[in-house]
């Protein structure tokens, strides 16, 4: 069982930078592929980011790529991710998840944190 605690959401400006963190506890962290979703009100939850176990690979919704990084240090369970040139449209609770194999569907990822808010003002 892996428990996953985000932090670092706030209220933003338009063209803000944040960064995010998840710190993962109970399962071998490396073992896992590390996700970042999001859900606006009103909306299903989407898929933003996702990292291999190693860290090696990487891969972007079209929303965000170029303006979110994400990263892992499995050596501290952390997976991070980095949010430059923020637009209204990244509003949303932002989560993280874990899951043995790679994946972009929300619906596929076995483990999840609470989530943390992000609002960004225009």
């Amino acid at each position: 069982q892996v428990q996953l605690v985000e932090s670092g959401g706030r209220l933003v400006q338009a063209g803000d930078s944040l960064r995010l963190s998840c710190v993962a506890s109970g399962g071998r962290f490396s073992n896992y592929f590390m996700g970042w979703f999001r859900q606006a009100p009103g909306k299903e939850r989407e898929f933003v980011a996702v990292i291999s176990r190693g860290g090696g690979v990487t891969n972007y919704a079209e929303a965000v790529k170029g303006r979110f990084t994400i990263s892992r240090d499995n050596a501290k369970n952390t997976v991070d991710l980095q949010m430059n040139s923020l637009k209204p449209e990244d509003t949303a609770v932002y989560y993280c998840a874990a899951r043995i194999s790679w994946s972009t569907n929300p619906n596929e990822y076995d483990y999840w944190g609470q989530g943390t808010q992000v609002t960004v003002s225009s």
